[in-house]
């Protein structure tokens, strides 16, 4: 049985007041947990510390938004996954696709990030997913395939064992558009079979989660999905209600 995860990626949002605010409430609405849901928050890089320690005694997971290649070096301006795990940061997102569409991050890219996140013995969060116009011209199958095969070709299928991936259509993201329960669940046991045309057994553990446009009132169709095990949740995980809602929708 997998365990099902709800990570709140908070984006470039948040202030002391703001984080405190949010994590309070989340600590007393989901500080103990729920029946078979990790429940993850990923803040802005300044606020890591500051969630860090709301949350200690928590069951609240924290996680990364963003992670460089390398360990250390110069590159001004970046953080390692060595640096995140002085955080006991536990989930690290690879491959948003903002990171893709803003910053360029290329498929090579993403998967020396995934190693990278993986060498530290944390657990890299790998976005993939369709533009609107790749989707329309049928393309979107073809198009996750090829984001997850370069992870695959760079890390080994091996790597995959503790990781997650999060299926994100970049047209239902911000957009108010969501992929329908059907669509969604399509996606993901196509993912689910790329992984395991390279291992059966590691493909049925494997977690996949749902970004997109997930709210309080389309959360629980989207999670009773069979391949779907969690969300990656955007603008909703802002709203400590809306996101405590989400959280309940798992079960």
């Amino acid at each position: 049985m997998r365990r099902a995860l709800v990570a709140a990626n908070w984006k470039m949002h948040g202030s002391k007041a703001l984080v405190d605010e949010l994590v309070d409430r989340l600590v007393a609405g989901l500080g103990q947990g729920l029946n078979a849901v990790d429940i993850a928050i990923c803040p802005p890089a300044p606020y890591l510390q500051q969630v860090q320690e709301l949350a200690r005694g928590s069951e609240l997971l924290l996680g990364a938004q963003n992670v460089h290649g390398e360990n250390s070096g110069a590159f001004t301006g970046e953080v390692s996954a060595a640096m995140l795990a002085d955080f006991d940061v536990r989930f690290v997102l690879v491959g948003h696709s903002e990171r893709r569409n803003l910053f360029a991050e290329d498929d090579l890219l993403v998967a020396r990030k995934f190693a990278a996140v993986s060498g530290q013995g944390q657990i890299p969060v790998l976005c993939v997913g369709e533009s609107l116009q790749e989707r329309e011209a049928g393309q979107a199958e073809t198009v996750v395939q090829e984001q997850l095969e370069a992870v695959l070709a760079h890390c080994g299928v091996g790597a995959f064992a503790d990781a997650v991936i999060a299926y994100e259509p970049v047209w239902a993201i911000g957009t108010g558009r969501t992929a329908s329960p059907e669509q969604a669940q399509a996606m993901h046991a196509s993912i689910r079979g790329i992984l395991a045309q390279h291992d059966k057994e590691l493909a049925e553990k494997t977690r996949i989660v749902y970004g997109g446009s997930v709210k309080a009132d389309n959360a629980a169709q989207l999670f009773a999905q069979a391949d779907i095990d969690g969300g990656l949740i955007g603008g909703a995980s802002l709203d400590a209600t809306a996101f405590i809602q989400i959280c309940n929708s798992v079960s």
